[in-house]
């Protein structure tokens, strides 16, 4: 189910929905032809009835008041909003577990603010670069972090309907990072992601070297015209890397190297180790279209791992297994999909590629499961370079395939074509990785 579906579980974002913001708050004009529209539609659908009824009761329980009409008393008398605020802190922080005071409770909302305006920056700034002034927040909503303050905001006639809409986004955001901080501290994962690196540099990592100690390297490779990918690839060192003169269809690849033993044959291998921050989480469950991060979100620990040649690989995943028997944990490897070595899967995940070799697999060990993603110089270099395949396209694609795009920058409000925006940037993407 699309994120953008009426049946969607964030049905009260949607601007052509029943919780759409209008050039008027939903309070005013009660009598008016739109109002009147609004409860014709909402009458026919009992799902959407139903939905309207429940996120009524919980904006009436979250401020404290029975009917639509107390909420200008908030807006208006500070000295009565300043006691709906340390009501509200008090309930979220019960809500989220979070454990403290009132400015213990204010630092964790705080944060999850600064994840959601994280959320919209990192497709500011990235996927929708060219873009960034179209999508800019209002300084206001920006600068705006009480859940309270949001709220009111939607309802406040003073502010513009853009304005409203992003206070609203606002909130919705700022409770996914709620959920996924919730999470993390139930798990453990911050404890988790550092016993992974202790494990990794006390039994993985070849002992002779020192932690952090990585030998620079680049990747020379050269490309097919049609489609950009890797048909050959050789390995230079630091120096000759500088007097290179790039030909066309030619790329040079900086690669910093670990290394790890095995039967006393030091083995070379390009390492990225990835803690998936709370605002990659965040779309993530947009994409996905779930609130909860224990369904959704199964890879916030992740390892990338580059090396020569398919036999180096398959000694590194027995290596793997083996020091994690040294740790003094077994390993399982779940979930494995191998492209690398011929093997062919579909991809269920929207805007990936079917035609992305690599071997992937979920490590369970010392009370962690970790992603890792297992690639050869070439399938690497394919990753980042290829037609349809690179990493930075796919960003790209699944932003605007799983209708994400759309979601947090609906066209009523931002005035943009969505289509056409995701057809021009992934030619600027391909521009980039082709000619610079």
């Amino acid at each position: 189910m699309s994120v953008l579906d009426q049946e969607s579980i964030f049905t009260s974002m949607l601007q052509d929905g029943p919780f759409a913001i209008g050039d008027l708050p939903p309070v005013n004009h009660p009598f008016s032809r739109e109002t009147k529209e609004w409860v014709r539609d909402i009458s026919f659908n009992p799902l959407l009835k139903t939905k309207y009824r429940a996120v009524r009761n919980q904006i009436f329980d979250f401020l404290g008041i029975s009917s639509f009409d107390e909420v200008f008393d908030l807006i208006h008398r500070p000295d009565v909003r300043n006691d709906c605020v340390w009501r509200v802190h008090k309930l979220l922080g019960n809500m989220f577990g979070i454990h403290g005071g009132d400015r213990e409770i204010c630092r964790y909302l705080k944060d999850y603010a600064r994840t959601a305006d994280n959320v919209i920056n990192f497709l500011r700034f990235k996927v929708l670069q060219s873009y960034a002034s179209h999508i800019e927040m209002t300084n206001e909503i920006e600068t705006t972090t009480d859940p309270v303050d949001l709220l009111l905001i939607i309802f406040n006639e003073r502010f513009h309907k853009k304005a409203r809409f992003e206070a609203k986004r606002k909130l919705q955001l700022m409770n996914l990072a709620g959920s996924i901080d919730q999470r993390e501290r139930e798990t453990q994962v911050e404890a988790k992601f550092s016993r992974f690196l202790d494990f990794l540099n006390d039994y993985v990592w070849s002992p002779s070297l020192k932690i952090g100690d990585l030998e620079i390297s680049y990747l020379h490779s050269r490309h097919d015209q049609e489609d950009f990918t890797c048909t050959d690839v050789k390995i230079i060192a630091e120096e000759e890397a500088k007097s290179l003169v790039l030909e066309p269809g030619e790329k040079l690849t900086l690669i910093k190297r670990r290394g790890f033993s095995d039967n006393e044959v030091e083995i070379p291998i390009y390492v990225s180790i990835r803690k998936k921050p709370p605002s990659a989480q965040v779309l993530k469950l947009l994409r996905k279209n779930q609130q909860d991060p224990a369904v959704a979100v199964d890879d916030e620990l992740g390892l990338m791992a580059v090396l020569n040649s398919i036999g180096d690989v398959k000694r590194f995943m027995k290596h793997l297994t083996q020091s994690a028997v040294r740790a003094g944990s077994f390993m399982t490897l779940e979930d494995i999909s191998d492209t690398l070595t011929g093997g062919s899967y579909t991809s269920i995940t929207t805007g990936s590629s079917t035609k992305t070799p690599m071997l992937k697999f979920f490590a369970r060990l010392g009370g962690m499961r970790v992603e890792f993603i297992i690639h050869t110089n070439k399938s690497y270099l394919n990753y980042i370079y290829q037609r349809d395949v690179s990493h930075e396209e796919y960003e790209i694609k699944r932003i605007f395939d799983t209708g994400v795009a759309e979601f947090l920058f609906p066209k009523d409000i931002y005035h943009l074509n969505m289509e056409e925006i995701r057809r021009r940037q992934i030619q600027r993407c391909r521009k980039r990785i082709e000619e610079d």
